[in-house]
């Protein structure tokens, strides 16, 4: 049961974009089309599951025990970095097109402040190993629903008529803040 309320917490209630406000940069630049958006959503979904885990380790094994807590935030940031560089090499070899499509967001992974946030938030949450690495992914497929989400509305409204001063950036931030709204509407489910 605990598994379940993490991944609709995760997902819906606390999405790390839409409620939490994380990971805005690539969430905003990679939404206009809907194949972007889902490569860019399983490359952070990728680094999510891989770094939380060992940033979990780094924490519980080496800066606390040596008392070096204030060093969390270089230590992860390393660790997504490196991760990043692995993602960035095998998308350049394996999916050249995406590789080309993503462009500057992938390198920008590395300061998704969503990628570091979750690997905080397992800390704060003082989750186990199991339950931070499922919470890593719930909150990934978080990210990837409001990405695909926003793509989608995104490509719609490119097909209709808009005044000249709502076209582009802003109407996606007016559906990005509508969208943040209508997420609201779950924050009585789960705390």
């Amino acid at each position: 049961m605990e598994y379940f309320l993490i991944l609709i917490s995760a997902i819906f209630v606390n999405n790390i974009v839409l409620a939490q406000y994380l990971g805005q940069c690539p969430y905003l630049g990679c939404s206009k089309e809907k194949g972007v958006s889902l490569g860019m959503g399983g490359a952070v979904i990728f680094v999510m599951v891989i770094a939380t885990p060992l940033t979990w380790l780094i924490q519980e094994y080496v800066l606390l025990p040596l008392d070096l807590g204030y060093l969390q935030t270089i230590m992860f940031i390393l660790v997504i970095a490196s991760l990043v560089q692995l993602v960035e090499m095998f998308l350049k070899k394996s999916v050249p097109p995406l590789y080309n499509a993503l462009g500057i967001f992938l390198p920008l992974i590395t300061t998704n402040c969503a990628v570091l946030g979750v690997a905080i938030l397992v800390q704060r949450k003082e989750f186990d190993l199991g339950l931070s690495i499922f919470y890593s992914f719930a909150s990934g497929l978080g990210f990837l629903l409001a990405l695909v989400l926003l793509a989608a509305i995104r490509e719609r409204l490119e097909v209709t008529h808009l005044p000249k001063s709502m076209q582009g950036v802003p109407a996606a931030l007016v559906m990005a803040g509508i969208m943040s709204l209508s997420f609201m509407a779950f924050k009585g489910m789960i705390s």
